[in-house]
């Protein structure tokens, strides 16, 4: 397994040294709610609404002030837009009433926001705060799978544990932007890019063919 882990990283490397979050933000409650909005969509399609929204409304206050129905308009292209919305303005309030406008940096802290659960506190805390975490999405649970790093019906939070374990800590933040890219422009759900990757040996899926 070690051997696996250390070719892995290796080629995540090589292929992406410079591998970082692509959600758009320039202020921290900004990420907040980009990360919030980016569940079951693309960063694209997070980043062309928010791009509207944090334009239209620059500050905490003129987002509290804004109507549901403004957020609602904005946000319609993502999926899920109305519960969003309602999560949206919830988080805008929770930080100007509770957190002193602040984003806090602890995990159970972050979690009480609306929408925000473990693998958002996560990417928030690691992106923000460059506390070492891995949280896991949808292209990390696929690539674990897939190179045999975790069960086949392991649940997102299982998968973190593994490969906190399997990585060296100093790595975790790294090696979450280094997967997510991996899965996102190689080792795709649907059609993945297997003919030239250098680790399709370890690969449960390719390995089936």
């Amino acid at each position: 397994m070690t051997t696996n882990i250390n070719r892995l990283l290796d080629y995540l490397d090589e292929l992406f040294p410079l591998a970082k979050c692509e959600l758009f933000y320039t202020k921290d409650y900004e990420l907040v709610i980009a990360v919030m909005l980016s569940a079951q969509t693309t960063d694209k399609s997070v980043n062309a609404v928010t791009s509207i929204l944090f334009k239209k409304f620059t500050t905490l206050d003129e987002l509290n002030n804004a109507s549901l129905e403004e957020i609602e308009e904005i946000i319609k292209p993502i999926g899920l837009y109305k519960n969003k919305a309602k999560n949206l303005k919830g988080i805008v309030e929770e930080l100007i009433e509770r957190f002193n406008r602040t984003v806090p940096s602890d995990k159970n802290e972050l979690m009480t926001l609306p929408g925000v659960g473990n693998k958002t506190a996560g990417v928030i805390r690691a992106e923000i705060f460059n506390i070492p975490d891995l949280p896991v999405d949808t292209h990390i649970l696929r690539i674990a799978k897939r190179l045999n790093l975790a069960k086949k019906d392991d649940e997102p939070i299982d998968v973190e544990r593994k490969l906190k374990k399997l990585i060296p800590e100093k790595r975790w933040i790294k090696s979450h932007h280094q997967l997510i890219h991996f899965g996102r422009y190689h080792c795709l759900a649907r059609s993945p890019r297997c003919e030239n990757c250098q680790i399709k040996d370890m690969c449960i899926n390719y390995l089936r063919k």
